[in-house]
């Protein structure tokens, strides 16, 4: 008998031995293992008035039982209640995270879901591919319905994470004070109200795979500060810890906005705009799109005819004429809700007919979202206008700027303060 155990016991080495071990040890049952040749393994047992927990194996040698080797496992079952509580609050939170982890997404859509033909969309379908094969973070801007989110899913489904999380998170749809508890997550009892079992952030959860910060440009000026933070130090803290996670993630933001104007306005920060621009994807909208706007239809009628149970196959030309002319301010979501309503109040027909289009469209009339100043609409024509007119010409100024009766120099000057990219 060691030393040690002799002491734990309160017995003197050299005053035991001979004894049988009835007598030394209270409550013992290594002489009935000695017997059976059973091992007992984390057994209950009373020494000094308090709950044991204890092992005892049979020592065996060419086949006969030689002895038995006993030891405490824990010397209080309190230490055991302690490390169930650890592995029951491990277990609940392993379940959070899977229940979380069901809410969110993998790839919901490849590179084949990015429809078209038209040069502005195969650049941009070239340079997420390209932006596939690192882990650089990515910055997708465009307007509103023009396919940002699909761009988002076709890298991360390109990508070496392809296998782990993307998890979206639309920083416009969360209220101000969630924020925070929904991006880094919180511990349990961090505050009034908090889930019991804590709460997982977003992430947390993208944690080797991809997160989709949409409607980046609608983050509270309070949160872009610890984005950058997570950026730059590759961890989150949940609210209520003071152990940071390591994070090995892949970021992709999405806007509507212009950031560059935010920046100058102060109401985005500098730094993290800088954090996000590593690889910047444009993502053109539907009315400078040459040519998508049929196959796209096409592309919506089949599927939506499937869907709904419908047999329209075709589309009349006078009614593709009026959808190639419309400017569609709603861009393909706006297309793929135009092609539902057809399909929805189209009787008998195969065919949607100028008859079956929304009154706005018969008449142009784009819906009107903003009500813009004069001087905001002509900024905008003046820059759609240089856009087209860069884009008739394949990018080549200085016929652009003939054809707009202007100056090279001048051309130059409105290329940059619009930011326009050919």
């Amino acid at each position: 008998m060691s030393e040690d155990y002799c002491e734990f016991l309160s017995v003197v080495q050299n005053e035991i031995i001979g004894k049988h071990i009835t007598e030394v040890v209270e409550n013992t049952r290594m002489h009935k293992v000695l017997k059976t040749g059973e091992a007992e393994y984390s057994h209950l047992q009373r020494i000094h008035g308090r709950n044991m927990i204890a092992t005892r194996i049979p020592i065996i040698k060419e086949g006969k039982i030689t002895g038995v080797l006993g030891y405490v496992n824990y010397k209080d079952t309190r230490e055991v209640q302690e490390l169930y509580n650890k592995i029951f609050n491990m277990e609940k939170k392993i379940s959070c995270y899977k229940s979380s982890l069901k809410a969110e997404v993998t790839s919901k859509y490849s590179l084949g879901s990015i429809i078209g033909k038209s040069d502005l969309i195969l650049e941009s379908r070239e340079l997420a591919v390209k932006s596939a094969l690192t882990d650089s973070t990515v910055l997708l801007l465009g307007e509103s319905g023009t396919g940002k989110e699909l761009f988002a899913h076709a890298i991360h489904s390109l990508s070496s994470r392809r296998d782990k999380p993307l998890v979206r998170v639309n920083c416009s749809a969360i209220p101000r004070e969630l924020l925070e508890s929904e991006l880094f997550g919180y511990e349990k009892g961090a505050f009034t109200g908090a889930n019991k079992s804590g709460k997982i952030g977003k992430f947390e959860l993208a944690n080797n795979g991809t997160i989709f910060l949409d409607e980046i440009g609608d983050m509270p000026l309070f949160m872009q500060a610890k984005i950058l933070r997570v950026l730059q130090e590759k961890e989150v803290e949940p609210i209520g810890s003071n152990m940071p996670i390591k994070l090995n993630i892949r970021i992709i933001a999405a806007t509507n906005k212009d950031l560059q104007a935010m920046v100058k306005e102060k109401t985005f920060r500098e730094d993290l705009y800088y954090r996000l621009n590593v690889i910047k994807i444009n993502v053109p909208a539907l009315r400078h799109r040459e040519g998508d706007i049929e196959l796209l239809s096409y592309h919506f009628l089949n599927l939506l005819s499937l869907k709904m149970g419908k047999q329209v196959k075709k589309i009349s030309k006078e009614a593709m004429a009026l959808l190639n002319k419309f400017d569609w301010p709603g861009n393909v979501r706006e297309l793929q809700n135009v092609i539902e309503w057809c399909l929805n109040i189209i009787d008998e027909s195969d065919v949607i007919n100028v008859n079956d289009l929304p009154e706005r469209l018969k008449k142009n009339e784009p819906i009107i979202k903003d009500i813009k100043t004069l001087e905001e609409r002509l900024l905008d024509t003046e820059k759609k206008v240089i856009y087209e007119a860069l884009i008739t010409y394949k990018g080549n100024k200085s016929l652009a700027a003939r054809k707009l009766n202007i100056s090279r120099v001048t051309l130059y000057e409105k290329i940059k303060k619009y930011d326009i990219k050919i």
